[in-house]
């Protein structure tokens, strides 16, 4: 993609993490397992103790299901549901260095029920999909506007099954997220300058 931009699917930037380390998977069959990150300006891991939330609201719905992470950055998401029993997971990412790394990872794991797909999550998104997903992770960089149109994009394009499920990470600030009208909040939390929240079809 010619235009000069900083990627759109890597992570936020925090102040104690360059974009290189170590990402933990806390729970299911790789649980401890330490995978690295790729060297890229912002990019960092949904912290363990938000992702600790996040599964225990989702208790009873990972196992067999169909995950979609967008903007992936490190794959802390999607990584967390293969773990749990997913049947599969696909990884959009924009930073090609990113997206890199998250396919050496999973094949560090021997992973083979994943794709990672090097692209614009927004662009990737404006297509009909002909068999949805029963969850859906959105952790897009803060402050971007991705929020909203990107929500519309899984919606009207079939990309969400009957009962499934959207997980959406973004800056507190940013108030109402502009959802369709008919997705259910279901959980919700707050943590630090980050607000976290689960819907549902209905």
């Amino acid at each position: 993609m010619s235009r000069h931009r900083k990627p759109q699917n890597s992570r936020k930037p925090t102040n104690n993490h360059s974009g290189a380390g170590k990402l933990r998977i806390i729970g299911g069959e790789w649980r401890s397992r330490q995978l690295p990150i790729a060297a890229v300006e912002g990019l960092r891991p949904t912290p363990d103790r938000i992702r600790e939330t996040l599964y225990n609201w989702l208790t009873g719905w990972v196992g067999g299901a169909r995950c979609l992470d967008a903007f992936s950055g490190t794959g802390a998401l999607g990584l967390e549901a293969l773990s749990r029993g997913a049947e599969h997971t696909t990884f959009l990412e924009y930073s090609p260095t990113a997206a890199r790394m998250l396919q050496e990872n999973l094949n560090t794991l021997n992973c083979k029920n994943a794709e990672v797909i090097h692209t614009d999550a927004s662009l990737w998104l404006n297509q009909k999909l002909a068999v949805p997903y029963d969850l859906v992770f959105l952790d897009p960089p803060f402050n971007k506007g991705f929020v909203a149109p990107v929500c519309r994009l899984l919606n009207d394009n079939g990309y969400l099954s009957e009962n499934g499920l959207v997980y959406i990470e973004s800056e507190i600030s940013l108030g109402q997220l502009g959802v369709p009208d008919h997705w259910q909040l279901w959980k919700e939390k707050t943590a630090g300058q980050v607000a976290c929240r689960l819907y549902r079809m209905s």
